[in-house]
């Protein structure tokens, strides 16, 4: 069956790219508004812009050290969205040192808060990497190939950068400072660029400073013009329990005025900042920002902008609104409803746009296959390791609601003792079940390990043994072979011990359980509370592993994965 389902989407390709609808989160309620968030998933410092069309918004986020990075996403309406491709296949394609740099895990390192920006016909993305500088990258098509990145400014301490393109053909950037690489922060500074945007032609210029202030750790500003006047909007008070600022200056170096336009209010959404406005065709103005969600990550929620007292009001007078009317566009029919992708069925030739791995790709951690599979060889783990925070070739992806279930078809290969892989939710803290060689037998056993950024060592608990599948009928390397079903469930624990903290109440708990028939699922190992990863929200798929520096690897081949309520 499965590779007449193989044959049928061969023949019929644009079946593959349908919309795709979400069984688990749906932002738009089908009668003209919608609720936030609107993307519930880990989309951190999102930006946004619109192309020529006037109709086609294309967002981007942080990806730190997650490759591909900087993901791509397309809207008609800032409601519904889609993951349509990546800007940067690695990190940093064509500097050889970076590249290899980045091979291995650089946790909560890389790309910091981005920005895209649509001038002269091409689309242009840039961000800080605190520790080697400002780049950018660029296309004429978003969905398409981008440039290799261009390091605009060298040097570290550079974050959340922004460039506005002047109507005299002028360039500026904004941007903020890490003060854990600069060891100061709450200043933003502007600088005027070539007109080009590829190099700084001036000198830094401190235009807000908010030490000692409620401004403290102002960050993230983005850089706008409008009926005369220059904008910064920028978050400051701090990433939970912040707010937004919008200030104005009639040059781009100041000074600058300022005033808070959105902040949690009487409401449950939290550090409601950092984001980008836009401006729509239709007359209507909207702002995009995110929710610090903890083990979640930094989901995406939509304000409406209102400019009549000249000062960019967001949400309701300031306050974040969790139902409102969509904004106006041309596709408001319910069919053009969809949402990121998260399950898969593996069956293309090329990797799922929801995977990233841990760092640069490399062709031995895994492909996809001609057979309907995903597969992922087992990493070699060095010697001396104690827990998953060093492996480079976890295949990743958010989580896409705050209740979800996910469940996969696996057959686990092995050629050697002690070789594993399985379904995994990763975090500072994280949780697997996977099936691992022992002996001639595989055993189901849960990996777990708190405080795995801080090199704590992991535990195994052994679920249960299991007799192979197949076992290979030859004498040259044969290996043994394990079809089973992983689920792991996602829910949130009952109200009575919710804790009310910054907005955000409530651990998230995850639970496994195991098939061998699809059919009936056995519950497996512990429950452990999620938590986030170094500066992302924690992220679930799929570990193969192996301690034996000198065996054949072993393999995970994933038959798919779906993501259910």
């Amino acid at each position: 069956m499965k590779q007449l389902l193989l044959l049928i989407l061969a023949c019929a390709p644009l079946a593959m790219n349908a919309q795709y609808r979400s069984q688990v989160w749906n932002p738009d309620n089908g009668d003209g508004t919608y609720t936030n968030p609107v993307i519930n998933a880990d989309y951190s410092d999102p930006d946004v812009c619109v192309g020529p069309s006037g109709e086609d918004y294309y967002m981007t986020a942080s990806s730190f050290n997650c490759v591909p990075g900087l993901p791509i996403l397309h809207s008609t309406d800032l409601v519904n969205w889609e993951i349509i491709g990546y800007a940067l296949t690695s990190l940093y394609e064509g500097d050889e040192a970076l590249e290899k740099h980045f091979s291995t895990p650089q946790h909560g390192n890389g790309v910091w808060a981005p920005s895209i920006r649509y001038h002269d016909g091409w689309y242009y993305i840039y961000w800080g990497d605190p520790d080697f500088g400002v780049y950018m990258v660029k296309t004429q098509n978003p969905a398409g190939k981008w440039e290799k990145p261009v390091c605009v400014i060298k040097g570290q301490g550079y974050i959340d950068t922004t460039p506005l393109w002047d109507e005299d053909g002028k360039c500026y950037l904004v941007n903020g400072w890490a003060n854990s690489r600069s060891k100061y922060a709450s200043v933003l500074t502007v600088r005027e660029m070539s007109a080009d945007g590829t190099k700084a032609i001036g000198q830094p210029v401190i235009v807000f400073d908010g030490n000692g202030t409620e401004n403290r750790t102002c960050e993230g500003p983005k850089f706008y013009k409008r009926d005369g006047w220059y904008w910064i909007m920028c978050p400051a008070g701090g990433v939970p329990s912040g707010f937004q600022l919008a200030m104005r200056s009639k040059s781009p170096y100041g000074p600058y005025e300022h005033e808070i336009v959105l902040a949690q209010g009487k409401t449950n959404i939290n550090g409601p900042h950092q984001g980008g406005w836009i401006h729509t065709k239709y007359g209507e103005d909207w702002f995009l920002h995110f929710q610090d969600k903890e083990a979640y990550g930094r989901v995406v929620h939509l304000q409406p902008v209102d400019w009549s007292s000249g000062w960019p009001v967001m949400g309701k007078k300031g306050e974040p609104v969790t139902t409102f009317q969509k904004p106006k566009s041309s596709a408001q029919q319910p069919s053009l409803v969809t949402n990121p992708v998260e399950s898969d069925e593996f069956n293309t030739h090329t990797m799922g746009k929801q995977w990233e791995w841990h760092a640069n790709y490399d062709e031995k951690y895994g492909v996809p296959t001609a057979f309907g599979t995903f597969r992922i060889y087992t990493y070699k783990l060095s010697k001396d390791w104690k827990n998953f925070w060093e492996v480079p070739n976890l295949l990743l992806q958010k989580t896409p609601a705050d209740e979800f279930t996910v469940t996969t078809k696996i057959r686990m290969t092995s050629k050697a003792d002690g070789q594993f892989g399985g379904l995994i939710m990763m975090g500072l803290d994280y949780s697997a079940l996977v099936v691992k060689r022992i002996g001639k037998e595989f055993q189901l056993v849960q990996m777990t390990c708190k405080a795995a950024d801080k090199g704590k060592p992991q535990t195994e608990k052994v679920i249960a043994t299991l007799k192979p599948t197949a076992e290979d009928k030859t004498d040259y390397k044969p290996g043994i072979h394990e079809d089973i079903y992983l689920r792991l469930t996602v829910e949130l624990p009952d109200k009575e011990t919710l804790k009310h903290q910054n907005g955000f109440t409530g651990k998230p708990i995850v639970r496994f359980s195991y098939s061998l028939d699809g059919k009936k699922f056995k519950s497996a190992g512990d429950t452990q509370e999620m938590r986030q990863g170094k500066w992302i929200g924690a992220k679930f798929g799929f570990i193969a592993a192996e301690t034996d520096a000198k065996a054949d690897r072993g393999w995970v081949d994933a038959d798919w994965i779906r993501v259910t309520r």
